[in-house]
C-alpha cells in the first residue's frame, strides 16, 4: 500500500545527538536491517572467481583500499499488542567520510550522483572514521566504531541483501584489520553475530522464488503480494508497518520516501530485458527501454500466466485425446502423437530463444564493448552498443540500480531520458531489505520468524553465480584472529573466544 518512510539523516554535525536514539533502536529492535554505499568494488572479474576464496581476497583488497560512503540501517520492532505482524520501523541513513586516503571510481560516483547522492554533503557533513583496528580513542567515545560496537551488543539477528561484500568492508572500516584467510573471517563473523545473519537475495531466491531477485523488485513484489493479501481479507497474517511522528528538531532531520502502490500498466510494454533480469542496465538513463520495476513485475505475472494457462490447457487436450484415441486405428494414433511431439517442440524452441535473449545481455566486459539486447513487446530484439564502463557486479552495495524509478510511455522513436535521480539510498534500502524479510517471515508463517527470521536462510550468504550459499558457520579447522578476540574483549568486557595461534 502507499506510504510514505521518514529516514533520518545522520551527519557529523547531528551524530552526537542522535546517537541514543540509534542505541535505543538497536537495542529495542528485533532485527536490522543494513546497507552500503561505496567508493568502489575494483576488478569486477575477480569478484566473481570460480574460488570463494581468491573472491574474498579480491574483497579483501576492495575494502582496504575504498571507503563505505553511507550506511543505511533499518531497526524493526514487532510490536506483540497489535494485530498480525505490525512493525515499528526506525530508518537512519548515516553520510561517512573515511579519514584515511582511500580510490573512488568514476563509474561509482556516476551511479551515485544519477540517483541523487550528493558529495558536497559528504565531504562537508560526513561522520569521520578510520579502517582497519582502533587507532588512539578510538575505542572509546561516540564515534562510527563505537557504534559498531553497540550493534554487536545488541544481538539482534543482522539482516543483508547480497551482504558478503557488505560484510567485508564493515568489518575492514568499524572492527578491525580483515584476517587474511576466509575461513578465519567467517570464524569472527560468526562470533560477532550470534543471533544470525540473513541474505534477503538468498530468501529471494531459495524461499521465496522470485523470478528475479534485486533489491527493488523483491521489495515491491513482497509489497503488492502484502497488498493483495490485505485487500483480499485472507485470514492468513500480513505485514503491517509503523513509523514514529518525528516533531521539533528532529524532523528537520526526516528524509520522507514515497512508496507508492504500484499501477497498472496498459498498452505497449517496451522492457529492457537486461534490467528486468539483473536489475541494472549497462546504457543507464540512455537505454530506450523501460527500467520500470512495476512495469517488469506485471510482464512476470502475465508471463507467468499464460505458462499456467498453456500447460492447463494442453494437460485437458491430452486428456480428451486420449479418450477418443482408444477407437482409433493404430496409424492415426501415431499421428496425433507426432503432432504432440512437434507442439513441445516449437514450445522448447520459444523457451530457448527467450533463455537465449536473456543471456545475451549477461556478458560482463573490462572496458570492451558490450553488446546490450533489448526487447519489446512485439518480441522483436533492438541492440545497441555501449562500451563505457563496465556492469556492476552485484546489487546490494553499488549496483542495485533497481532504485531508479523510471516510467515509460512506450518508445516512439526519440529516446526519453528516464529519471533516475532521488530515489537511491543505503538507508531506503536498508528499509526495502527489511520489508523483504519481514514479509517472507510472515508469508513462510514461522512462529519463530517474528524473531530469528527464517530458519532455512540463517547464515547463508548468497554468492553470484554459485548454487550454494556461504555458510557462516566456523569450522572446527578455524581459529578467530587476534584482532576480533581484543575487539570481544571490548564488547562483552571479558574474552569470550580463544585465539590458539589465530592469524594475527
Amino acid at each position: 500500500m502507499s506510504q510514505v518512510v521518514p529516514v533520518i539523516d545522520v551527519q557529523n554535525d547531528n551524530f552526537k545527538e542522535l546517537w541514543p536514539s540509534m542505541v535505543l533502536a538497536f537495542k529495542t529492535s528485533s532485527f536490522i536491517a543494513l546497507d552500503t554505499e561505496l567508493s568502489g568494488l575494483g576488478a569486477r572479474k575477480a569478484l566473481l572467481a570460480e574460488s570463494v576464496e581468491d573472491r574474498y581476497k579480491a574483497i579483501c583488497h576492495a575494502a582496504r583500499t575504498r571507503s563505505v560512503l553511507s550506511l543505511g540501517m533499518a531497526c524493526y520492532k514487532k510490536l506483540s499488542d497489535k494485530a498480525d505482524s505490525t512493525y515499528l520501523v526506525q530508518v537512519y541513513n548515516l553520510t561517512l567520510l573515511c579519514s584515511e586516503e582511500y580510490i573512488i571510481e568514476p563509474q561509482s560516483v556516476q551511479f551515485l550522483v544519477q540517483h541523487g547522492f550528493d558529495f558536497n554533503k559528504q565531504y562537508a557533513q560526513g561522520v569521520p572514521y578510520n579502517k582497519g583496528n582502533d587507532k588512539g580513542g578510538d575505542a572509546h567515545g561516540v564515534n562510527m566504531r563505537t557504534l559498531f560496537v553497540e550493534l554487536l551488543r545488541a544481538n539482534k539477528p543482522l539482516v543483508v541483501h547480497n551482504g558478503l561484500i557488505d560484510m567485508v568492508f564493515l568489518y575492514q572500516c568499524f572492527y578491525a584489520h580483515l584476517p587474511e584467510r576466509l575461513g578465519t573471517f567467517i570464524a569472527d563473523l560468526s562470533q560477532m553475530f550470534p543471533a544470525g545473519i540473513y541474505d534477503t537475495k538468498y530468501a529471494t531466491e531459495y524461499e521465496l522464488r522470485f523470478t528475479a531477485s534485486y533489491l527493488e523488485y523483491a521489495y515491491k513484489k513482497c509489497k503488492l503480494d502484502n497488498a493483495r493479501s490485505i485487500e483480499a481479507g485472507k485470514d492468513g497474517p500480513c505485514l503491517l508497518l509503523e513509523f514514529c511522528n518525528y516533531t521539533g528538531r528532529l524532523q528537520s532531520y526526516v528524509d520522507y520516501r514515497p512508496c507508492l502502490d504500484s499501477q497498472s500498466h496498459d498498452g505497449t510494454l517496451n522492457i529492457c530485458i537486461q534490467f528486468s533480469a539483473y536489475g541494472w542496465c549497462a546504457n543507464g538513463s540512455q537505454c530506450p527501454m523501460s527500467h520500470d520495476t512495476d512495469l517488469i513485475i506485471q510482464q512476470d505475472e502475465k508471463t507467468k500466466e499464460d505458462k499456467k494457462k498453456k500447460r492447463k490447457r494442453r494437460k485437458k487436450q491430452k486428456a480428451a485425446r486420449e479418450v477418443e484415441e482408444d477407437g482409433l486405428p493404430g496409424e492415426k494414433r501415431a499421428h496425433l502423437e507426432d503432432m504432440d511431439q512437434e507442439q513441445e517442440d516449437r514450445d522448447a524452441v520459444v523457451t530457448t530463444c527467450e533463455t537465449t535473449a536473456t543471456a545475451s545481455v549477461h556478458q560482463q566486459t573490462s572496458g570492451e564493448v558490450t553488446k546490450v539486447t533489448c526487447v519489446n513487446d512485439s518480441g522483436s530484439i533492438e541492440g545497441t552498443e555501449n562500451g563505457s564502463g563496465v556492469p556492476p557486479a552485484q546489487d546490494s552495495a553499488t549496483d542495485d540500480g533497481g532504485n531508479a524509478q523510471q516510467t515509460s510511455k512506450g518508445f516512439t522513436g526519440a529516446r526519453e531520458r528516464k529519471m533516475e535521480g532521488g530515489t537511491h539510498r543505503a538507508g531506503f534500502d536498508a528499509f526495502m531489505t527489511g520489508y523483504i524479510f519481514a514479509f517472507a517471515s510472515v508469508l513462510k508463517s514461522d512462529e519463530s520468524a517474528a524473531q530469528a527470521g527464517l530458519c532455512g536462510c540463517v547464515n547463508k550468504l548468497y554468492l553470484s553465480g554459485k548454487s550454494v550459499p556461504l555458510h557462516v558457520v566456523k569450522s572446527t579447522f578455524s581459529k578467530s584472529s587476534k584482532a576480533h578476540v581484543h575487539k570481544m574483549e571490548q564488547v562483552w568486557g571479558k574474552s569470550t573466544v580463544k585465539a590458539d595461534g589465530a592469524d594475527a
